[in-house]
């Protein structure tokens, strides 16, 4: 009972700590005259992803590979699938032309460059791999230049977004937003992931299954949250960029953080997953030409959440 409370108090813990610090940080960021259009494409960013981010870090220290790399696949299929498919329903999503060009490929690049630093020790040796600091390095250098080419595009473009973040607090306010948001995020993230192990121990299942199910869906929570919101108010630029946005930051940020602080152990069941998770970006492109071109209809999110609930059978029948 005891892990159960520590599960649902972390999951808690982290959705407030991703607003706190996410309204915190853009209100901190206004007042130092840092532009809407950085602010939405770093703060917000990193605000979304932060769960995953704290989840990952602290999971990796305590040695729970399954968890930090089924939370970072199981965020990037449940973000597409359950939540697109989700926010869809409610209002069908426009994409513009941008983000087929950009965002999209660069979705499918990120996993397959996971998938190549995945596999390339299996590749020479037939054994399971370990994704290395070096991978994390290079992980984090390809979001540096993504964040860099997204910053030159958006500006390019004339993005505005001055609707989003109207409201800002005091100096002082902001800082403690942040603090609190912080501490809330490293707390609720270690319950969560104590919580998760000692749930998959009693239970028998594999640490991988809870990443890839509860844990992910969980730090998906702040994305599921933005993007029903954007889809009731007919926002369909916020509700897709923020789902695209955060998946490419979770493998090129997110997964490099972690393997660069601690390298993390990588079993070759899980190149299963990252199929799904290729087919789930697939999906998305192809939803873009069928139908009405670059919409995602409502009958589409219907096939969106069949293929995550096939998917979530899949693993509990795999254990």
């Amino acid at each position: 009972m005891a892990s159960f409370i520590f599960l649902i108090l972390g999951f808690i813990l982290l959705i407030k700590g991703a607003d706190f610090l996410v309204d915190g940080a853009c209100s901190l960021a206004k007042r130092l005259a840092v532009s809407d259009l950085v602010i939405g494409l770093t703060v917000v960013a990193f605000g979304t992803s932060t769960p995953e981010l704290f989840v990952n870090v602290l999971a990796g220290i305590k040695g729970s590979a399954g968890i930090a790399i089924g939370n970072i696949i199981g965020s990037n299929i449940c973000n597409i699938l359950l939540i697109l498919g989700v926010a869809s329903i409610i209002f069908p999503l426009a994409v513009t032309k941008g983000t087929i060009r950009r965002e999209i490929p660069i979705c499918f690049l990120a996993v397959v460059v996971m998938a190549v630093i995945t596999n390339d020790p299996m590749i020479d040796k037939g054994q399971n791999a370990v994704i290395t600091r070096v991978d994390g390095l290079i992980l984090l250098s390809f979001f540096i230049v993504f964040m860099y080419y997204t910053v030159i595009s958006a500006q390019k473009d004339a993005v505005k977004a001055d609707e989003v973040f109207e409201k800002h607090s005091s100096f002082w306010k902001s800082i403690f937003l942040v603090i609190i948001g912080l501490i809330a995020l490293t707390v609720g993230g270690k319950w969560l992931v104590e919580g998760a192990v000692n749930i998959a121990r009693i239970f028998g299942v594999s640490e991988s299954l809870i990443g890839l199910t509860i844990v992910a869906i969980g730090t998906s929570l702040p994305e599921l949250a933005t993007s029903v919101v954007a889809a009731f108010k007919k926002k369909s630029d916020i509700a897709i960029g923020n789902v695209v946005g955060s998946n490419i930051f979770n493998i090129f940020f997110v997964l490099g953080v972690s393997a660069t602080i601690r390298p993390i152990p990588f079993e070759v069941k899980n190149n299963i997953d990252i199929l799904v998770m290729l087919i789930a970006h697939f999906v998305l492109f192809v939803s873009m030409f069928t139908g009405k071109k670059r919409l995602i209809d409502r009958w589409e999110g219907i096939l969106f959440l069949v293929i995550y609930v096939g998917y979530i059978v899949f693993l509990v029948i795999r254990g």
